[in-house]
């Protein structure tokens, strides 16, 4: 049985995995939408959903929570954009488009992107 294996791990070490993570999430806030694996993109959903939820408070803790994730360029651009965009909006701020298959090593590719 394969009781708390709740997140993928790419074949890859902790700390490469969250080094993955971290720099999908920080080309999706700085490109708002990336063309990535069907498996990285449904681990890389709930990551940046919290993180963007973190970027609505616009408090202190936030911003230096936000720095430990985010280069320099994206953490500006989701705490002055991105958090008071959807200020309103309770969740759900990403979209996960299923593409065709990738030719190389057929790989289910699909589109991640921020709604409006």
């Amino acid at each position: 049985m394969k009781h708390g294996s709740k997140n993928r791990k790419f074949g890859l070490k902790r700390d490469q995995r969250k080094a993955l993570l971290k720099s999908l999430a920080a080309n999706l806030i700085l490109v708002e939408k990336i063309t990535t694996t069907e498996a990285k993109a449904k681990e890389l959903r709930p990551f940046v959903e919290k993180l963007i939820t973190k970027s609505k408070k616009n408090s202190l803790s936030s911003i230096r929570c936000l720095s430990s994730y985010f280069p320099e360029k994206a953490r500006k651009k989701i705490v002055e954009q991105i958090g008071p965009r959807y200020k309103e909006r309770a969740g759900g701020y990403t979209r996960i488009i299923k593409l065709a298959p990738r030719k190389t090593d057929s790989a289910k590719m699909a589109i991640i992107e921020l709604v409006k």
